[in-house]
C-alpha cells in the first residue's frame, strides 16, 4: 500500500510534465521516460520552472524510487545511456572495431560529398541549359568548326584601311585579330581591331532580344590575338578614337565567332611596340629584350612597327627591280652552292657535297660577270649571300638579301656610279612618297631623323676621305681599311659639311679590294672601286671588273686563289669579254641605316 501510495502522488506530476513538454515540442528524456510507465496526471503537486516543469525536488523523486528498482531500473538505464553509440555488426556477426567504424565513417562521409558534387554538377547543368534555352544570339557568336574548305560563299571581305565615314551604316565582313578588349560594365565590351598595321575600335552592347549577356561575356573573354569574323555596323563615333589609326570610324559588332584562338602570348603587343622614349619616361612599363623577340619572332612580327619594316624591304625591292627594269637590266639568278670560294679567303661556308665539298656563294659576283661575258649587257639579281664571319656586330649577318647589278660600260665605270647614284635618289624620294604611312608606323617606335640627301649625290675621293678624318684627330693610314668607327665618324663629318646622309667614295686602295678588282690606270696602289654610305655606314661595295683573262689570271694568283678552282670563271674571259663594272648592295643594311633601328636584326624576319 505504501507502495502504490508513492505511485498516486507522484506519476501524475510526470504524465503533466510529459504533456507540457509535447506541446512546446521540447525534448526531455525524463518526460518520455516517466511517460512509458503510464503515468496519470496530477498537477496540483508540480513547481513550474523554466523551460519545462519539473519535480518540485528532484533528489526526494530518485530517493524515493531507488527502493523500487523493479519499476525503474531497466528505464533509468536506457535514459542516462541513450547518447550511446549503437552497437554496429559486421559481416561475421561481431561488432565492429573502433578502426573500422572510424572507416565506415570515412566512407560515409565521401559518399555524402560525391552525391552533394554530383548534384551540384546536375544543378549548374540544368542552370546552363535553361540560360541557352532563353540566349537569344546563340546563333550570333560561338567557335567556327576547322577550315577545310567545306564551302565558298564569295561574301565580300572589309578590310581595315579601306573602311571611311562615307561608309556610315553599311553592314560589313571582316576578318581581324582582336589586339585589346575592355569590358565596361556588364552591358558593354570594346574591342581593338587589327589589321597588319591598321587598327579600328568595335563595341558590342547588349541589346534586349538581339545581344544577349551570354554573348557579351563569350566576346569579352576571348583571348588576345585571336583571329575572329565578325558582322558589323559601320559607324561615326562621338569622339575620334585617338587609340586607334582609323579614327573617325567605329564598328557595332552583330556577329562574332571565333576562327582560330590565341594561347597565351609570351608578351603583350603593347609591351612590344613601347618606344624606347615611353620606357626612358616610365620605369614601370614592360619592355621587352631583342632576344625575347627574336626567340619568339612568329609573335613578334604581328606589331605594327614590323609590319611596316617589311612592307618598306619589300618596297626596296621592288624600287630596285622598278628602277632597273627600266634601263633595260635583265634579271639572273645564279647558283649558291659552288665548287670553289666566289670572293676567295676564309668567311666561306664549305659544305658536304656527296663525296666532295662546296662552298655556299659569297656573292653571285662571278656569275654577273659571265653573263656580261655572254652579252646580256645589263643584269641584276636579289639573292642570299653567304659570309662566314663574325656576325656579333649590329650590322653583320651570315646570311642576307643582296643586291646586285652589272653592267657593260663604254668608256669608264663613273658610267656605273651615276646610275647608282640616280638608283639611291629614286628609292629615297619614292619611298618617301609611296610609303609615308609605313614610315610614320615605325617613327612612333623607332624615332629617327628625317634622312637627308642630295639631288647629286656627294661624291668624295679616298684620299678627301683620308684628309678628312686626319684633320678631325684621327689616326689613319693611306692604305688603311677604315674600320666601323672610322667609318662614323666620316659620315658625321660629311653631314655637318655638306648636310647629307649619303654619298660615295671612290678610289679605294688596291690592296684591300678582291682578286678582280680593276687597278686604276694611273696609280695601282689605287683601284677603279667604290663604296656607297648611309648615315655613316657603308651599304653598296663596287667596282671596275678586271675583264682581260691574262690580268685576270695573274691577280688570282696574288689573292693565293687556285686558278682551277675557278677555271669556268677564268674561261670565260678567253672568248672577247666586254668592259663593265657593278656592285653590290646589303638589303637589311640599307634598311636599318635608313630607318636608324640601331640593328640589323631588327631587319630579319624569321
Amino acid at each position: 500500500m505504501k507502495g502504490n501510495s508513492i505511485r498516486s502522488r507522484l506519476f501524475p506530476v510526470v504524465r503533466h510534465h510529459s504533456s507540457y513538454c509535447a506541446s512546446t515540442k521540447l525534448n526531455c528524456n525524463n518526460c518520455y521516460l516517466m511517460a512509458d510507465l503510464g503515468l496519470q496526471h496530477w498537477s496540483s503537486k508540480i513547481k513550474k520552472t523554466s523551460p519545462h516543469f519539473h519535480f518540485y525536488t528532484n533528489l526526494r523523486f530518485f530517493s524515493l524510487f531507488s527502493k523500487k528498482k523493479k519499476y525503474f531500473s531497466t528505464t533509468t538505464k536506457l535514459s542516462m545511456t541513450e547518447q550511446k553509440e549503437e552497437t554496429i555488426l559486421g559481416e561475421d556477426g561481431k561488432p565492429l572495431t573502433k578502426s573500422a567504424l572510424k572507416k565506415l565513417q570515412k566512407e560515409k562521409e565521401k559518399a555524402a560529398k560525391k552525391k552533394e558534387v554530383a548534384d551540384r554538377l546536375a544543378a549548374e547543368k540544368a542552370a546552363r541549359e535553361a540560360q541557352n534555352e532563353a540566349d537569344c544570339s546563340k546563333d550570333r557568336y560561338g567557335v567556327l568548326p576547322l577550315n577545310q574548305s567545306q564551302e565558298r560563299t564569295f561574301v565580300p571581305r572589309a578590310q581595315i584601311s579601306e573602311l571611311n565615314s562615307s561608309m556610315e551604316n553599311q553592314v560589313i565582313l571582316m576578318r581581324a585579330r582582336i589586339q585589346t578588349s575592355r569590358l565596361t560594365g556588364t552591358k558593354r565590351v570594346f574591342l581593338t581591331l587589327r589589321q597588319r598595321t591598321h587598327t579600328v575600335q568595335a563595341i558590342l552592347s547588349v541589346e534586349e532580344g538581339i545581344i544577349s549577356k551570354q554573348m557579351l561575356k563569350f566576346v569579352a573573354g576571348i583571348s588576345s590575338e585571336s583571329l575572329v569574323l565578325l558582322e558589323a555596323k559601320v559607324l561615326k563615333p562621338e569622339e575620334l578614337v585617338k587609340s586607334c589609326t582609323l579614327q573617325n570610324v567605329e564598328l557595332h559588332i552583330t556577329k562574332l565567332h571565333v576562327i582560330s584562338a590565341s594561347e597565351r602570348l609570351p608578351f603583350t603587343m603593347e609591351d612590344a611596340s613601347r618606344s624606347e622614349v615611353e620606357l626612358e619616361n616610365d620605369a614601370t612599363l614592360a619592355s621587352v629584350k631583342l632576344d625575347t623577340r627574336l626567340n619568339n619572332r612568329v609573335v613578334d612580327l604581328r606589331t605594327s612597327t614590323n609590319q611596316a619594316i617589311f612592307t618598306l624591304q619589300g618596297a626596296i625591292c621592288k624600287l630596285f627591280r622598278e628602277y632597273l627594269d627600266g634601263k633595260s637590266f635583265t634579271e639572273i639568278h645564279s647558283p649558291k652552292l659552288l665548287g670553289a670560294a666566289s670572293e676567295g679567303g676564309a668567311n666561306v661556308f664549305k659544305v658536304t657535297y656527296f663525296k666532295t665539298n662546296a662552298f655556299l656563294a659569297q656573292s653571285p659576283q662571278l656569275f654577273k660577270q659571265m653573263t656580261i661575258c655572254s652579252d646580256f649587257e645589263r643584269v641584276y639579281e636579289i639573292a642570299p649571300v653567304f659570309r662566314a664571319e663574325d656576325s656579333n656586330t649590329h650590322r653583320h649577318l651570315t646570311e642576307f638579301m643582296g643586291l646586285d647589278m652589272e653592267m657593260a660600260i663604254e668608256e669608264h665605270y663613273h658610267e656605273v656610279l651615276d646610275l647608282f647614284d640616280e638608283l639611291f635618289v629614286y628609292l629615297f624620294k619614292e619611298l618617301k612618297k609611296r610609303y609615308s604611312h609605313e614610315l610614320s608606323v615605325v617613327s612612333q617606335q623607332f624615332p629617327f631623323e628625317e634622312f637627308e640627301f642630295l639631288p647629286k649625290s656627294l661624291r668624295l675621293n679616298w684620299k678627301e676621305g683620308i684628309q678628312m678624318l686626319r684633320d678631325a684627330g684621327v689616326e689613319i693610314g693611306d692604305f688603311e681599311d677604315m674600320n666601323t668607327e672610322k667609318e662614323r665618324t666620316l659620315g658625321r663629318l660629311v653631314k655637318e659639311k655638306y648636310k647629307t646622309d649619303f654619298y660615295m667614295l671612290d678610289k679605294f686602295p688596291t690592296a684591300i679590294r678582291p682578286f678582280y678588282t680593276m687597278p686604276d690606270a694611273k696609280n695601282p696602289e689605287y683601284s677603279n672601286s667604290f663604296d656607297f654610305f648611309i648615315r655613316g655606314e657603308e651599304v653598296l661595295s663596287g667596282a671596275q671588273r678586271v675583264h682581260d683573262a691574262e690580268l685576270l689570271l695573274k691577280r688570282s694568283k696574288e689573292h693565293q686563289i687556285e686558278p682551277h678552282t675557278i677555271q669556268g670563271y677564268l674561261d670565260a674571259f678567253k672568248y672577247g669579254a666586254p668592259p663593265h663594272a657593278g656592285g653590290g648592295i646589303g638589303l637589311e643594311r640599307v634598311l636599318m641605316l635608313y630607318l636608324n633601328l640601331g640593328n640589323i636584326r631588327r631587319t630579319v624576319s624569321l
